[in-house]
């Protein structure tokens, strides 16, 4: 990959749910590595949309999406693991390191994340929701994405832990670029390169 190819590009992306009422019109963007761009508007203006779009669960009407590995975090963590499995066996389906790489590496973000190992050897629903949703950043995070979607982080955190968990993210842009869907504007400006309000920027909206 050339050295300044970007992690995501959107180009002339249209995309409605009915083809007259579009969300997306000749909507563009482009993300590289250490960048991190927000995503903000009121419901209903395509955040989620735009998520499931990059993901490739949703087909555009036009234009292109080229999205590099990808890892998500999104705002509800209990919807991010099945019920029947413990932690660290839904870690250890979808990250292939060896263990002994792999417990070195699940040490290093369980510090950062103030989360304790003993966590990850039960069922989600032994956990609470900001405990389940550390998890749930973990596990993105091992994966070494390149591009890294975030819908609303720290919605199940309290204050402090919020703050730390964004502080990671950030540490993390080293080697990737974030996209991150927030209404919290204080949060945007604190930690965005961009801040894209889709309120302004589509007039017919239905996410």
């Amino acid at each position: 990959m050339s050295k300044n190819e970007p992690f995501l590009k959107i180009e002339n992306l249209s995309f409605g749910y009915k083809k007259e009422n579009l969300i997306y019109s000749d909507f563009n963007l482009e993300l590289q590595k250490g960048h991190l761009v927000s995503i903000v508007g009121k419901s209903g203006s395509g955040k989620s949309t735009l998520f499931e779009l990059i993901c490739g669960n949703l087909k555009p009407l036009s234009g292109n999406i080229t999205a590099n590995k990808i890892s998500s975090i999104y705002q509800d963590p209990y919807s991010s693991f099945h019920p029947s499995f413990k932690i660290i066996e839904q870690i250890k389906d979808v990250i292939y390191l060896e263990s002994k790489d792999l417990e070195k590496e699940i040490k290093k973000y369980c510090d950062d994340l103030s989360l304790d190992r003993v966590l990850l050897d039960k069922k989600p629903h032994e956990l609470s929701g900001g405990q389940l949703q550390r998890c749930s950043i973990l596990r993105a995070l091992l994966m070494k994405p390149e591009l890294l979607l975030v819908d609303e982080p720290t919605s199940a955190l309290d204050n402090i832990i919020a703050y730390e968990v964004m502080k990671l993210l950030v540490k993390y842009l080293d080697n990737c670029a974030i996209l991150l869907i927030t209404h919290d504007m204080t949060l945007a400006s604190w930690c965005s390169d961009e801040i894209i309000n889709l309120s302004k920027i589509n007039r017919n909206n239905n996410d």
